[in-house]
């Protein structure tokens, strides 16, 4: 289903500002990796939203998450203080890890392996 106008501003100002309060809040490293928001879904009735976490380097995922939620209360509280004006009610933030650049680096290392056992096959 499409995105609509309106699930695309909120995700957009939702996006902007967790990323500027995840620096402020001191979660923008954890464990000596880097996060960052990688992308942001609402819902069309825009009650929920869903954040999608891109970590880089983070040796535990799972732990970084579990940090993240742990400060969940903390990240809306500022978020709401933040988006008061352009929202009438805060969306339910839920966070999940973005696993799009293991996918993509798992797709590449197959058509390399493909690409090699080609190069065999034809010699």
């Amino acid at each position: 289903m499409l995105e609509g106008k309106r699930q695309k501003q909120v995700a957009a100002v939702l996006e902007h500002e967790l990323n500027d309060i995840f620096h402020r809040l001191g979660l923008a490293m954890i464990e000596g990796g880097m996060v960052s928001i990688s992308s942001v879904k609402i819902t069309p009735d825009l009650f929920d939203a869903r954040i999608y976490l891109s970590l880089f380097k983070v040796p535990d995922a799972q732990a970084a998450l579990k940090i993240i939620q742990d400060r969940q209360w903390e990240i809306k509280k500022e978020l709401t203080a933040r988006v008061r004006h352009q929202l009438r009610s805060m969306p339910q933030l839920t966070f999940y890890i973005d696993d799009t650049l293991e996918y993509v680096d798992k797709m590449e290392q197959i058509f390399k392996d493909i690409h090699k056992n080609d190069h065999k096959d034809q010699s």
